[in-house]
């Protein structure tokens, strides 16, 4: 059996931090001599990627195709990597056909429930977790200890001009200051709780804009709460965006809202690009900004919010101190090679 021949499995549809650090994972093993193929569903964003990238991969539209790629073609794989609960499952429940080791990386924070859930989990061969915070979660489920390998951030040339497009399409100045977050309009992400913060942020400083990338099922009621304090000069909800990173050229403040929060790749993308951030302190971001990297506020509040952007947009010297100290720590301990080899150690251990 070739031990460096495996399988990353991700069979979500939408492309968001999972997914591109998926990618990022195959990237990473690739460069250490790994032969890697991906398991994904068809006509994905993590597809048409990791195809552009090279990658063979095996895509289907839905999850019965996928039992039977399990089942029938998964002997070869010495080892498969579930980057999700959902796509462990079948992993698990055909591993009497395909003998292969399973590693399993979690990267949410909510706590999982239920038997059979604990049971798929402790058929894993080994646990990955993304954040302290998602450790203490799943050690507390399983009862057993797991592993902590955190993201990785890549620095890439960002396109400028591209960046400065959004802007023109929504006829923002691009002299104006401008502050945004990449987050999904979902419940664990808070947007309400971001858009209260500009609220109160609107009634005390004057000329910026807040650029909010993402989609999501609470886009309406944003939408409505955005027309009721009458932002809309001033809160964008901007959709959706392909090579969303670009943004971090023209940006001044980079911010979360997170109730819930795995750790916060896009925090990284922030360091990397000397963006300062003023985030929540929820799941794994306190990790991320602690011995000043940036600013932690109180989940659910939109006053610490908006003091918090306050601190940075006032003081200079802070701004400075913290994007030096971010970019230097995001360089050192999440790099591809860095993050990389604590997974091959683990490799090497099965």
């Amino acid at each position: 059996m070739n031990k460096k021949k495996m399988l990353q499995m991700n069979f979500a549809k939408d492309w968001r931090g999972g997914e591109r650090q998926t990618l990022y994972n195959m990237m990473g093993f690739r460069n250490a001599g790994y032969d890697v193929s991906l398991l994904c569903r068809k006509n994905c964003q993590l597809e048409i990627k990791s195809k552009a990238e090279g990658f063979k991969t095996f895509a289907f539209k839905n999850i019965f195709g996928a039992i039977f790629f399990f089942i029938f073609k998964c002997r070869k794989y010495f080892v498969l990597h579930a980057q999700s609960s959902h796509i462990l499952t079948y992993a698990v429940f055909t591993k009497v056909f395909h003998g292969a080791k399973i590693i399993f990386t979690r990267r949410i924070d909510n706590a999982p429930s239920g038997k059979i859930t604990k049971w798929k989990y402790l058929q894993a061969d080994k646990i990955i977790v993304i954040s302290e915070a998602v450790k203490d979660v799943i050690e507390k489920f399983v009862n057993e200890k797991v592993i902590v390998i955190s993201d990785i951030g890549i620095e890439k040339k960002l396109n400028e001009i591209h960046a400065k497009k959004l802007l023109e399409n929504k006829k923002i100045n691009p002299e104006t200051f401008i502050i945004a977050t990449t987050a999904a309009l979902t419940k664990d992400k808070a947007p309400a709780v971001m858009l209260e913060a500009i609220h109160i942020l609107a009634s005390k400083i004057k000329n910026f804009v807040f650029l909010h990338f993402g989609n999501g099922p609470l886009e309406l009621e944003i939408a409505e709460l955005i027309k009721k304090y009458k932002l809309n000069d001033v809160y964008y909800l901007m959709g959706f965006t392909e090579n969303v990173e670009d943004i971090f050229s023209i940006i001044n403040i980079f911010t979360m809202s997170s109730e819930m929060e795995g750790l916060g790749s896009s925090v990284l993308d922030a360091f990397l690009y000397h963006v300062p951030v003023v985030s929540t302190d929820a799941g794994g971001l306190p990790e991320l900004l602690k011995d000043e990297r940036g600013i932690l506020c109180k989940k659910n509040s939109p006053e610490s919010l908006a003091a918090g952007i306050i601190e940075i947009f006032t003081n200079a010297a802070l701004q400075n101190k913290i994007t030096t100290n971010a970019f230097t720590y995001v360089k050192q301990f999440h790099s591809l090679q860095y993050i990389t080899h604590q997974y091959i150690e683990v490799l090497n251990s099965l």
